[in-house]
């Protein structure tokens, strides 16, 4: 400041300086000061001339400028006034503020034009702006915003070359992105149209802004400014999210897979009371509707619109809309774009047209929300726009829904006509406008009609039905012959607006009705005016209003030709065809007929199906119609070219064609047949694999089973062996305690007896050891052919079974050698009783009291001897029975399950035979129809020969699609 003083003071004592002059000297200050407070009061100074100079002090100061921005990073303040400095001299909002009205525009182009060679020459050293980035990563105030500002206005002068310098610089999108979360509102409102601008035009910044989670920022800004009710700031924010998604098809497939759609049902919760509708609050619900439609418009990918559509019913937003349409108080230009925005949520997409088919508007009684809507489109005291939104609403509910169009056909069919008038229909209302005084609503009547009809010949035969009583005493006449009557009383008729709109509405009405339909084209042909009132139309030389009246006559005539199934007599396609030569000249026709693609109306309407039109006077073609003209231009030139004989040719083909399609379809039934017989045998073949798995489960267990019986076996006869010889151990002992030297003499003749027992015993004893080899013997003789038969049977057998016939063996060795232990036991019993006898009669022995206790106590042990063994030789024979009773168990539980695998295999056996043979039976049909389609191909290259058009039919490529999948089947099943 001091220094700013000191040039003001030598300004005011000695004669003034120029501005340019104070500018260079401040400038030279800033270059050559060595103290920062002189630099920065200098820069100080070319802030505030900066406004006033800007031409100035941008030639002279902005190179130092830039260079305090690479040296002073240090000192926030001095950052501060250079950036504020580089605004004033970039923007050109400021000029533009301080303009009058009576300024000239070549002024404000001068203005611009400065503005915008200040941002080359700053944007030439990209180093510049990747600086400027740098600056909005400073959290202080006076750096931060004062570069957002900069950076919006470079981006204002020169869009295209500044994105590409931020898309290059490393994390430049991503610095900016961080001023949506700056909790001071100002640099958060200046870094949302800093975005803006960012993102128009540039679909790869748009993708990066929307993958850096711009769209939860964004929702999360307008929820706070309170939606729709909020300030200008959700204004800007609705702005940057159109910029996001608008064109863009990733940012809309991201949109809706983060579920952002279902945060924007909020935006239309309007209260009951509806008054008090500010201009911002409009603005901002605007703004929402067409964000909605941007999401459904008719021109993003078929599969996206319809996703979007469907999540928007799904969480609730069409009803939300459809809530605001019928409310009372909401403003013409909301309702307008409401409707609007309706008609594209629920355009092509059936579950969202049957919705808002049964809307009701909350009248008394309620009528459909269909018939309120009908009836603002043919009131003509209704602004013209909303008139348009209405209609279009009404092609979108009708747009390839059929069950739709049937109901609305259904209300003009006498049977479904309400007698007693309490109610009225959509029918009544269409027929209401399409015979009233009003041309535009003639036109919107006959279009809303026309697409009733599209695309559907059913309903084109059944509207034939409906009958109209035009007055009190006169025979009712047809639908259809009342349009031609208007028609060609369409001079006479005195009309509000244009009567070439009327006249127009009403052929591209007939035009539509007639097309792919030869019994409308009977019955338009069986009015002898009407022909004639055609070629009379057409022949006139008329001016340029008419001219567009002439082609569509054409059109219509050309269908009737085309589409005429020859059934009447005086008006078959050859006669019609020379009427045509005599009276209008086929060169003369073909030209009329152009006249429809060539007007500029046309070429309007084809652009896209929302029907947008300046005035009334411009509403002339419709969207779908364009389409017909499109495809019926060229077949009618052809039409009306061929000889009799071609049409004759043409004839044949056709019969032929017929009858092959006939004989296809019959194929392709017995085809289908097959394909279900075919289901249901991999549908058996599926349950037999199942019930084999189960089998084999079974088997499982029980093999598992088996082994756990293996297992408790050997456990016992572990214990078993433990027991046999504990018990071994302690008969020695007894038998060794028993032996004497010698027994007393008195009792020598009791020995005796004694040992003749003994004797008797021990032959008993040896004649129980013959029955037990003999019983060992018998046992063995089975087993051994058992082994035999298991190895002759091996390959059929299981491998547990064998390995529980090897383990039953073994025990039984195991027991063969007990009983052989016994034996041997019993054998030194009978040598120590021979000892006992020789010693008793060899030696003389004295006889005692006591030794008749030891003699008794002798023979009483050998008779607990005897007992055991007899006792253990019942329980050996018990565990040879159990054992071979398990083992014939075994043996049948392995033949059960060997015979059902068997079973098994022979069923699958057999249904792979059938397969084969259907399989078969399948090739020998389809050689038939390769045949068929051969033929089929010929005789359409012979129409293509002779001129005709030839569609190809989805039919033979689905048949071929059912050829293909039934090879891959079999080869499955083969596998």
């Amino acid at each position: 400041m001091n220094f700013l003083r000191g040039v003001m003071g030598a300004q005011s004592a000695g004669p003034q300086p120029s501005g340019a002059e104070t500018i260079q000297k401040l400038c030279d200050r800033v270059a050559s000061s060595t103290l920062l407070d002189d630099r920065r009061d200098a820069v100080r100074a070319l802030k505030s001339l900066s406004k006033k100079y800007r031409l100035e002090v941008g030639i002279q100061a902005m190179p130092h400028l830039i260079h305090v921005l690479q040296t002073d990073r240090s000192d926030s303040e001095i950052i501060g006034y250079a950036l504020d400095t580089l605004y004033n001299i970039i923007s050109n909002d400021l000029e533009e503020e301080e303009q009058d009205d009576s300024e000239e525009e070549n002024s404000q182009k001068q203005v611009e034009d400065l503005g915008s060679q200040f941002t080359e020459i700053f944007i030439k050293q990209h180093e510049n702006v990747t600086l400027l980035l740098t600056y909005l990563e400073e959290f202080d105030f006076q750096v931060r915003w004062p570069g957002v500002k900069l950076l919006t206005a470079l981006l204002k002068q020169q869009g295209p070359q500044v994105q590409q310098i931020i898309l290059v610089s490393p994390m430049g999108v991503s610095r900016l992105m961080d001023l949506l979360a700056d909790s001071r509102e100002v640099i958060r409102n200046d870094g949302v149209l800093l975005l803006q601008q960012l993102t128009r035009s540039n679909a790869a910044i748009q993708k990066i802004v929307a993958f850096e989670n711009a769209f939860e920022r964004l929702l999360d800004i307008i929820t706070e400014e309170g939606n729709s009710d909020g300030g200008i700031v959700v204004e800007d924010c609705l702005l940057l999210l159109q910029n996001l998604l608008k064109n863009n098809n990733s940012n809309q497939n991201f949109f809706k897979e983060g579920s952002y759609i279902q945060r924007m049902k909020p935006w239309f919760e309007v209260s009951d009371d509806n008054a008090g509708w500010s201009a911002q609050k409009v603005t901002n619900l605007h703004l929402m509707l067409q964000l909605v439609r941007v999401l459904v418009s008719p021109t993003n990918p078929p599969g996206a619109t319809s996703s979007c559509q469907k999540a928007m019913f799904h969480c609730g937003l069409l009803q939300q809309l459809c809530t605001i349409l019928m409310a009372t108080g909401v403003p013409a230009d909301i309702l307008t774009e409401t409707i609007n925005t309706v008609s594209e949520v629920i355009r092509g997409c059936q579950i969202n047209q049957d919705y808002f088919a049964s809307v009701n508007a909350p009248s008394n009684p309620p009528r459909p929300a269909i018939v309120v809507l009908l009836m603002s489109m043919v009131n003509e005291r209704q602004p013209f726009v909303l008139r348009c939104a209405v209609l279009y609403c009404f092609q979108c509910f009708l747009y390839k829904n059929q069950k739709g169009q049937g109901e609305i056909v259904s209300t003009l069919l006498p049977s479904t006509i309400d007698a007693t008038g309490n109610s009225v229909s959509a029918g009544q209302l269409l027929c209401g406008g399409l015979f009233s005084t009003d041309s535009l609503s003639n036109w919107c009547a006959a279009v809303a009609l026309a697409h009733a009809l599209q695309e559907n010949a059913t309903l084109k035969e059944q509207l034939l039905r409906v009958q109209l009583a035009t007055s009190i005493g006169n025979p009712p006449v047809s639908l259809l012959q009342q349009c031609t009557n208007i028609l060609s009383q369409g001079d006479k008729i005195d009309r509000r607006g244009s009567k070439v709109q009327t006249r127009v509405g009403l052929l591209m009405l007939l035009c539509t009705w007639l097309s792919n339909c030869p019994i409308a084209v009977t019955h338009f042909l069986h009015n002898s005016a009407n022909i004639p009132f055609l070629t009379g139309q057409i022949a006139e030389n008329l001016g340029e209003e008419e001219q567009l009246v002439q082609g569509l006559c054409a059109l219509l005539l050309g269908i009737s030709i085309y589409y005429n199934d020859n059934s009447l007599e005086n008006y078959k396609k050859e006669k019609l065809k020379q009427l045509i030569e005599k009276r209008i000249g086929k060169e003369n026709f073909i030209e009329k007929l152009g006249f429809i693609s060539k007007h500029e109306f046309y070429s309007r309407a084809a652009q896209k199906p929302q029907p947008s039109f300046s005035s009334p006077d411009h509403m002339m073609f419709d969207h779908e119609f364009t389409k017909l003209v499109k495809e019926l231009e060229g077949v009618i030139t052809k039409a009306v070219y061929k000889s009799s004989e071609e049409d004759k040719k043409e004839e044949e083909v056709k019969k032929s064609l017929e009858q092959h399609d006939n004989i296809v379809t019959h194929y392709k039934n017995v085809i289908r047949v097959q394909d279900q017989e075919l289901e249901e045998l991999k549908k058996q073949v599926e349950s037999l694999k199942m019930q084999n798995e189960q089998f084999q489960t079974t088997i499982t267990q029980q093999v598992s089973q088996i082994q756990q019986h293996k297992d408790q076996y050997n456990l016992l006869k572990v214990q078993l062996g433990a027991t046999a010889r504990k018990e071994n151990q302690h008969h020695t002992s007894h038998s060794d305690v028993a032996q004497m030297n010698g027994v007393q003499p008195e009792d020598i003749s009791k020995l005796r007896d004694e040992i003749e027992e003994w004797k008797h015993k021990l032959e008993l004893l040896q004649e129980q050891l013959k029955e037990k080899d003999s019983l060992i013997e018998t046992l063995k003789l089975p087993s051994v052919a058992g082994d035999t038969t298991e190895q002759s049977s091996q390959t059929n057998k299981p491998s547990g079974g064998r390995e529980a016939d090897n383990e039953l063996y073994k025990e039984m060795e195991t027991l063969r050698s007990k009983i052989q232990s016994q034996s041997s036991d019993i054998n030194k019993l009978q040598t120590e009783n021979q000892e006992l006898l020789q010693k008793l009669s060899l030696t003389p022995v004295p006889v005692s009291g006591d030794g008749g206790t030891v003699v008794v106590s002798k023979t009483a042990d050998l008779d607990g001897k005897l007992s055991t063994l007899l006792q253990e030789t019942k329980e050996l024979k018990n565990e040879l029975a159990s054992l071979s009773e398990e083992k014939a168990s075994l043996k049948s539980q392995l033949d059960s399950s060997n015979s059902t695998v068997a079973i098994l295999q022979n069923e699958k056996t057999k249904l792979q035979q059938e397969l084969a043979e259907s399989k078969k039976e399948q090739d020998d049909l389809l050689v038939l129809l390769a045949d068929q389609d051969q033929k089929i191909i010929a005789l359409k290259n012979k129409l293509k020969h002779l001129g005709e058009p030839v569609e190809d039919e989805d039919d033979t490529e689905s048949g071929d699609q059912g050829e293909d999948d039934e090879e891959e089947d079999g080869e499955e099943e083969e596998d």
